[in-house]
């Protein structure tokens, strides 16, 4: 590996039909730490850790604990130890982990954030959740991390606007400019429109992003969008993935096999 890849990718909890499906697509992936958002305690979910975990993987997956919760889980194909992050409130939805790279230990910070409607008691929500995550994610220092996931917020300079994001939404996305992430997406497309969810109406939302250190930024060799698993004629989930390449190399690669070969001796880990 001449680079150190991440993908984030929202499985929209998905059926045991499409979890196989999903399982296929990223197996084939060449990114060597998966960021998978919106997951559940849900036999998709499930089967898809378990089959990771039996191909040699690193899985580290904290099971929402009430029903209809939604949560985060990291698939790694180099060994990983746990991350710095530490929420006192919905801990599954902000996992994280560090792998060794040649330039030092990377930590790997997924997030997802929960979505919201109009009503109060969701309102404060996502509120107390982006004030846990404040004081739960460390700041950038002259460390290697990247922040990524589904943070269900905008930019401030969004294109379009739209009325219904307030500020304490923008706040989070500024406090991580405050200190010391970078928009990696925008670090490299400063103008570039993009959407990774697109809702019935057609209006597009760049919900899914990574905010990399200095020390990670300043290595970014690129950083796209994957739309064809939200257009394509499969549509695996309704989000596009998120790619994001670092100049650096991995020190610590597992030995992982075909999630094919492994399936018939997969236990039930999750």
């Amino acid at each position: 590996m001449n680079t150190l890849d991440v993908l984030t990718f929202n499985l929209n909890n998905p059926s045991r039909e499409r979890a196989e499906r999903q399982l296929a697509y990223l197996a084939d992936r060449p990114e060597a730490v998966l960021v998978l958002t919106e997951t559940a305690d849900s036999a998709g979910c499930a089967f898809l850790a378990t089959r990771f975990a039996a191909a040699g993987y690193d899985v580290e997956f904290q099971l929402p604990g009430s029903r209809g919760e939604r949560g985060v889980m990291i698939v790694s194909k180099l060994a990983t130890r746990p991350g710095p992050t530490t929420l006192g409130y919905l801990p599954h939805r902000c996992v994280s982990v560090t792998v060794d790279t040649d330039a030092g230990p990377l930590d790997v910070i997924g997030l997802y954030v929960p979505s919201r409607d109009a009503s109060e008691e969701k309102k404060l929500r996502k509120r107390s959740f982006l004030e846990q995550c404040r004081r739960g994610i460390p700041e950038a220092g002259n460390r290697q991390r990247l922040v990524i996931g589904d943070f269900n917020i905008l930019e401030p300079a969004h294109t379009p606007r739209y009325r219904f994001f307030q500020p304490f939404e923008y706040a989070f996305y500024e406090w991580l400019g405050e200190v010391g992430y970078q928009d990696a997406f925008r670090r490299l497309y400063p103008q570039v429109l993009e959407y990774s969810w697109v809702g019935r109406t057609g209006d597009g939302y760049r919900y899914d992003h990574a905010h990399a250190s200095k020390a990670l930024a300043d290595k970014l060799r690129e950083c796209a969008y994957v739309h064809e698993v939200r257009t394509g004629e499969d549509r695996l989930t309704d989000h596009s993935a998120l790619t994001v390449s670092l100049a650096v190399q991995p020190a610590m690669p597992n030995h992982v096999t075909s999630v094919e070969r492994a399936a018939e001796a997969a236990p039930a880990l999750f």
